[in-house]
């Protein structure tokens, strides 16, 4: 099915469906892997696995597109953006990093990666900031 034929109401359900699952699957995980990491680990393996599981699973769904000749619009939707969406958006960073190398945009890259984790940061210091202001 295209985008075009897809309504935005349609559009919206596959994300939301495949974002919830990712969303439960990313918590299954996370439990999982404090579980067997154990509850004082020093390190934050769930969210190391979620992202690398994360982006793996997205170079396999985009390879796999890439071999057939192309995105199908509602796999797309209901895997590469609610299902990996909602486990983590680390892979769709990675995926969007990726691209901009292979396109011959390098200098970008590294421009979008540094700013994503800056900007990042800073913004969720700024957001505790104004809630501890406040609280």
């Amino acid at each position: 099915m295209s985008a075009a034929t897809l309504s935005p109401i349609t559009a919206s359900l596959y994300v939301a469906l495949g974002g919830g699952v990712g969303a439960v699957g990313r918590y299954q995980l996370g439990r999982l892997v404090t579980h067997w990491a154990g509850q004082t680990m020093h390190f934050p393996w769930p969210t190391l696995a979620a992202n690398v599981i994360g982006s793996l699973a997205m170079g396999l769904l985009f390879g796999w597109f890439a071999r057939h000749g192309g995105a199908n619009e509602s796999l797309r939707l209901l895997v590469g953006i609610g299902l990996l969406g909602g486990f983590t958006t680390f892979s769709a960073f990675s995926l969007e990093l990726l691209q901009l190398i292979q396109r011959g945009s390098p200098g970008l890259a590294v421009a979008y990666a540094a700013v994503s984790v800056a900007a990042g940061l800073a913004a969720l210091y700024f957001g505790l900031v104004i809630m501890r202001g406040v609280a």
